[in-house]
């Protein structure tokens, strides 16, 4: 319960992401929806921290015990939104009933020419998000992808829309190399996404309350955005069951200031204001929460008095296909 989320394995093998991406492009996504029952009582029944953490989580969001069922069914959503990326990269929204929200804030800052910055978290699909761009061919959009993380399934997933893969910022690469390739994309009138929920153990985090209780967050994306004076909009993709999905944008701040004198308060004011609209978007639609891990845990942390260079965001944490 205690091992850092970096720290686990990866869910599956290169053998069964295969077999189960084969499945679903020769027989279809029914067929291979199918396969998550056994797959999800697979995984309940082997990955205690990750069933530990789910049962956790949906006792803070539902406020009791959560049941057996629950838990499965948590899983059983992660399982098909990962599925669902093989149809989405390959086929785009062919398959899908995709609603989309408060899109003209994110096009009316894009238009601006200056880039904007999407933040996201581990909440649903940020693969929706990509494949809506890759549809409109005016907008340019790079992702900040560790593609080490789950190297098996970044492998597979890539393969289906090499086009796509070739917008991905790695974010394995030496921090000054990934923060140049941000700003270029940027001078470019690229769209940046990245997700704001995470940090790697030792690096930087603000305390923001959470689900009635104090949670770490990355500082490296604030930091960011506030050094390259971009928009930052915020957008979860959250899956709805069948085939729905629902796209919500919302601007969270033309320019974000930070005070030399007054940074690490200023930190703490945009964190909690994230870790707010992250919230409510949670309690929209909780079995799309995909940290199967002890968020809520103390965390290794550098002195926020002190935050890194943001011209070389090492720390700046990555959005992975987990």
């Amino acid at each position: 319960m205690k091992q850092q989320w970096i720290e686990r394995p990866e869910g599956g093998s290169a053998f069964g992401y295969k077999l189960i991406v084969g499945v679903a492009r020769f027989f279809g996504r029914r067929a291979a929806r199918s396969l998550l029952y056994p797959i999800t009582i697979y995984f309940v029944i082997r990955r205690g921290p990750e069933r530990r953490a789910s049962r956790d989580y949906l006792r803070r969001v539902f406020g009791r015990e959560p049941s057996i069922f629950e838990v499965c069914k948590h899983v059983f959503w992660f399982a098909a939104v990962i599925l669902d990326r093989v149809f989405l990269l390959s086929e785009t929204y062919k398959r899908f009933d995709v609603r989309v929200y408060g899109v003209e804030q994110l096009r009316e800052r894009w238009r601006r020419g200056n880039g904007v910055l999407v933040f996201g978290a581990h909440l649903g699909s940020f693969e929706a998000l990509r494949v809506m761009a890759d549809l409109r061919k005016d907008l340019k959009l790079r992702a900040i992808i560790d593609l080490e993380q789950n190297p098996a399934l970044s492998k597979i997933l890539n393969a289906l829309n090499p086009k796509l893969a070739g917008t991905i910022i790695n974010a394995r690469q030496e921090g000054t190399t990934t923060a140049l390739a941000i700003k270029e994309a940027l001078d470019e009138q690229a769209i940046v996404t990245l997700l704001a929920d995470r940090a790697r153990p030792g690096n930087t985090v603000i305390k923001a309350e959470f689900f009635g209780e104090s949670a770490p967050f990355p500082a490296a994306p604030w930091q960011l955005a506030a050094a390259l004076k971009v928009p930052v909009v915020l957008c979860f993709g959250l899956y709805l069951g069948g085939n729905r999905y629902d796209l919500h944008f919302e601007t969270f701040d033309d320019l974000i200031v930070l005070d030399r004198k007054n940074r690490e308060a200023g930190l703490r004011v945009l964190v909690q204001r994230f870790a707010h609209r992250l919230e409510h978007h949670v309690r929209s639609a909780p079995y799309n929460w995909f940290n199967f891990y002890d968020f809520w845990q103390p965390h290794p942390q550098q002195d926020t008095s002190t935050p890194p260079d943001v011209s070389a965001p090492s720390d700046l944490e990555p959005g992975e296909r987990s």
